[in-house]
């Protein structure tokens, strides 16, 4: 198949937004229980590291950068979010699409980049490892599901090796 990667735009939230709503639904993938609009997403993610992948016309899956914090001493930390549509998963793309997004995330000045993953989420797990990302903690109970579950969160980050090394 093939796909390619590019900045995602406005134009693309309808299909970002329904591969989102798919992690959602699927329970493992995130806390939140529905997606915001665009207004609102655009406004929590950094606006130079966001990416889709595109293929079969249409988005198969995307990917971007949200600051950990508004401190000064934290403008190169950001937490990363990828999603691939269900039917793409397992191909290769959240591989390329992870490493595109580090590429980015460095030439904007990033030097760690984080995520927090359910531990039940064994395919993200094992794509942030083979991108270079270690696992850094185990957070017991960092939040509760709607349903009254509470969930771990596995913390891994990834340094980068050409940003921030001064």
């Amino acid at each position: 198949m093939s796909y390619q990667i590019r900045e995602m735009s406005e134009a693309d939230w309808e299909q970002v937004r329904d591969i989102y709503i798919e992690g959602i639904n699927s329970g493992n993938s995130t806390f939140e229980t529905e997606a915001p609009s665009w207004e609102v997403w655009d406004v929590a993610h950094v606006k130079s590291c966001r990416l889709v992948v595109v293929g079969e016309g249409r988005v198969l899956g995307w990917a971007a950068l949200s600051l950990v914090s508004s401190r000064c001493v934290y403008t190169g930390v950001a937490e990363v979010s990828i999603y691939l549509a269900q039917d793409y998963c397992g191909q290769g793309i959240g591989f390329r699409l992870l490493k595109e997004l580090i590429g980015c995330s460095e030439d904007s000045g990033f030097w760690t980049l984080q995520s927090g993953i359910f531990p039940e989420n064994v395919a993200s797990l094992a794509l942030h490892r083979k991108c270079g990302f270690r696992q850094v903690g185990l957070r017991k109970k960092q939040g509760k599901m709607n349903n009254g579950t509470w969930r771990d969160v596995v913390l891994v980050e990834r340094r980068s090796e050409v940003v921030g090394n001064d």
